[in-house]
């Protein structure tokens, strides 16, 4: 089973949010909806800039974990090596 590592931003050098989820499309429809309460709702955070899949939800949750505890120049270099120009990535998704 499949699962995602995500980094979500509130814009181009924004505040950011790194997530898990085996639906990506649905975990980041619900950020930009704002269905949850919590940290992404409360800063506007809902944009997709960074992902990766991994093979199972146990690899994912490592990794996630290991970027969780990056500084946030290392999470800034992760996006800008895919995404320079911090697109949304939603749509593309779809």
């Amino acid at each position: 089973m499949s699962a995602y590592i995500y980094i979500l931003s509130s814009g181009r050098n924004g505040t950011l949010y790194v997530g898990v989820s085996s639906d990506l499309v649905q975990r980041v429809f619900q950020h930009k909806q704002h269905l949850a309460d919590g940290f992404t709702k409360k800063y506007h955070v809902d944009q997709l800039v960074w992902y990766e899949q991994t093979d199972s939800i146990e690899s994912a949750i490592r990794r996630e974990k290991q970027i969780k505890a990056w500084n946030r120049e290392w999470k800034i270099k992760l996006i800008e090596a895919t995404n320079p120009y911090w697109n949304d990535l939603y749509s593309g998704i779809l």
